[in-house]
């Protein structure tokens, strides 16, 4: 397993090394120019000019790269000019938000999508597999901003159900003191069961956002791969012998169909870091998608360079923990890694 580990994280440099040579081709190549933004609308030319002197921009596009990767090898990802606070601190304070958000929409999507797959699969042709069916293109064909646009609509104008979508915690709540970051869990530790249940409740509507959109390619993947399950020899042979229908869909057919709907998690979860950035605007959402999105906006190069970087390495991350998890599933995978 070990050997594997370190296998998966050799092949894994040359894509970081592709996503720092592609993200800062991209963020010089996009058009606007920081140092008249920064400068206003009123600055001449040579106070912008004067401003590119001192951002670096004036020197040679090589010469820049090489700088940014020096920077990189000591653990600076640059200031953002838009805060003037460096990028390292700012992706640090605002990553839990955003796997608070990612993290419990894909639970929540999970513990749907998988019991609803079994489901289908197990009695096809059913209302439920139609059911199945029709949620799942729901969940394909709507954007996840206009579903997030919806619910606030529903559950808050409408209903008032909902707090308003504002952020990651009630405006009259205070923020539970700091110790891993999520709400939830810093608000069980310091005991503070009001302000867990403030912050839960700004939760809902972005969590169940993305488990909407996520939870089609699930439950999908569950029930094509539970029929071809159920259809193989062993689970026959294993009804024939009258063991209980549960044992068998749970301990026979459902682990050896777990292999695609892991590979699917690992890719809706990428798919999710992704979508995290269109829901955290809607909802006001202190992330780092949301940082990204405004540094774009202003032209602020390292924000946008970092939130890159630090997607890609969790998306290497979460790669390798599909890996291990694989060999945990099928001792086989292990083996033959």
């Amino acid at each position: 397993m070990l050997t594997m580990i370190l296998k998966r994280l050799l092949l894994a440099i040359p894509s970081l090394i592709g996503v720092v040579i592609v993200t800062f081709l991209l963020t010089r190549a996009l058009p606007g120019d920081p140092a008249a933004y920064f400068a206003g609308p009123a600055a001449d030319k040579a106070a912008i000019e004067q401003i590119r002197v001192k951002l670096g921009f004036d020197k040679p596009l090589i010469v820049q790269f090489f700088d940014y990767v020096g920077d990189l090898a000591r653990g600076d990802l640059g200031n953002s000019l838009t805060t003037g606070q460096p990028v390292a601190a700012e992706i640090r304070a605002r990553l839990p938000a955003s796997a608070e958000l990612t993290l419990l929409g894909l639970i929540v999507s999970v513990l749907i999508a998988v019991p609803l797959g079994i489901m289908a699969a197990t009695r096809p042709g059913s209302w439920i597999d139609h059911f199945c069916r029709v949620l799942t293109t729901a969940g394909v064909s709507l954007p996840v901003f206009f579903t997030g646009l919806i619910l606030v609509y529903v559950f808050y104008y409408q209903l008032g159900w909902s707090p308003a979508p504002l952020g990651r915690i009630d405006v009259f709540a205070t923020t539970p003191p700091s110790v891993t970051g999520f709400y939830l869990i810093d608000s069980i530790i310091a005991r503070d069961f009001g302000m867990f249940r403030a912050s839960f409740n700004q939760l809902i509507l972005p969590a169940m956002t993305l488990a909407i959109f996520s939870l089609a390619p699930i439950a999908r993947m569950t029930r094509a791969s539970m029929l071809a399950v159920l259809s193989s020899d062993f689970v026959r042979t294993a009804r024939a012998s009258g063991l209980k229908p549960s044992t068998v869909i749970v301990t026979y057919a459902f682990r050896n169909a777990m292999l695609p709907v892991v590979t699917t998690l690992g890719m809706v979860f990428s798919f999710l870091l992704g979508a995290n950035v269109l829901v955290e605007k809607v909802f006001a959402w202190p992330g780092i998608g949301s940082f990204a999105v405004e540094a774009l906006i202003s032209s602020d190069f390292a924000p946008v360079q970092g939130f890159v970087l630090t997607m890609a390495v969790m998306y290497v991350a979460l790669n390798l923990l599909i890996d291990v998890f694989y060999g945990i599933i099928d001792p086989r995978v292990r083996m033959e890694g």
